[in-house]
């Protein structure tokens, strides 16, 4: 079911933001250590900017930056979820950070089979996965 490219589609809480994003996930999803995504329990997949479309609710996002800044965690302003964010990395180059729980027809078990990959994003380590990955 999660084999190869698919057009996923996801949205927030109160459905004020819905999007569509096209994510292949044998790619894997990352889960990061850093204090903002430990506080979220961020788990997300990283798609290129173009694999991405906001199909309703640009209006219903508020940004919030912080760190570098380069970083754009949108959440929605009504019901607070945060469906995904955006930036630019030289691993990754423009993407867009589509949270994984809030894809609407992913299902339950093709969820908890997904591949992750661990950042350590505390200590600015990108290339080493944290040693204790059992709260993020």
């Amino acid at each position: 079911m999660t084999d190869g490219l698919r057009t996923w589609h996801g949205s927030c809480h109160c459905g004020a933001v819905r999007f569509a994003a096209d994510i292949d996930f044998t790619r894997g999803t990352i889960r990061c250590n850093c204090s903002l995504c430990t506080k979220q329990r961020n788990w997300a997949a990283i798609v290129p900017a173009a694999a991405f479309r906001l199909l309703q609710g640009n209006g219903a996002l508020t940004e919030y930056r912080c760190n570098t800044r380069t970083e754009r965690h949108l959440f929605c302003g009504a019901c607070g979820i945060r469906p995904f964010g955006t930036g630019t990395s030289p691993r990754w180059g423009d993407y867009v950070a589509v949270s994984v729980h809030c894809l609407d027809d992913l299902p339950a078990d093709a969820r908890a089979a997904l591949p992750v990959t661990y950042l350590n994003g505390r200590d600015d380590d990108w290339n080493h996965p944290p040693a204790d990955v059992r709260n993020i």
